[in-house]
């Protein structure tokens, strides 16, 4: 669920494409580079 201020937390971005908040966090501080799966199914939550 998206919060009221239209925005999206960490962890509910996380439960859509299956992986851990850590996971999420890592990409946002550039720490890690995604599979192509992983961009892809981050880019159709967008």
């Amino acid at each position: 669920m998206i919060s009221m201020n239209n925005r999206m937390t960490q962890q509910e971005l996380a439960d859509k494409v299956g992986v851990s908040r850590q996971t999420i966090i890592q990409l946002e501080r550039i720490r890690y580079n995604p599979s192509l799966l992983l961009a892809h199914d981050i880019a159709a939550v967008f």
